[in-house]
């Protein structure tokens, strides 16, 4: 299934957004702006786009794997969140990827630093409460997997 988003390119320095085929189905954003930053600075990075999401759908924006090591840089929200009301009306919400410096670095226009890719909303949920059970195996709690 193809969705449609309307996107508006604040930069001209900036390549298109495009899949890498055959790799990932993450898509790369990139710099709009020469950045110097000292240890321990903050920054929202500018990428350049505006984007309209689909009705219903939603945006997560993650540092690439080699972002850190490239540029020694960390996403201070861990992964972005972008609702679909984010952009609807202005092509002045402009994203950006929040980030501290653990390391003097410098990142360039047209940098990749993060990648993004939409979701569907989740679903409506309901909670059913349980009372506890002394049932099956207990596997140890957050981060306990493949640890013997």
């Amino acid at each position: 299934m193809t969705e449609t988003i309307k996107i508006t390119y604040l930069s001209d320095k900036i390549d298109k957004l495009t899949y890498i085929e055959g790799k990932s189905d993450w898509i790369d954003l990139r710099s709009a702006e020469d950045v110097c930053l000292k240890k321990g600075d903050f920054h929202l990075i500018n990428l350049g786009v505006s984007m309209c999401l689909p009705d219903g759908y939603e945006m997560l924006i993650a540092p690439r794997s080699s972002t850190f090591k490239n540029f020694g840089i960390i996403q201070t929200n861990s992964v972005g969140v972008v609702d679909e009301a984010y952009g609807k009306n202005s092509s002045r919400d402009v994203l950006m990827m929040p980030v501290y410096a653990v390391r003097d670095t410098e990142i360039h226009v047209n940098d990749r630093v993060c990648q993004f890719r939409i979701i569907r909303h989740q679903p409506v949920i309901e909670f059913i409460e349980c009372e506890p059970t002394q049932e099956g195996e207990a596997r140890g709690g957050f981060g306990s997997t493949g640890v013997n």
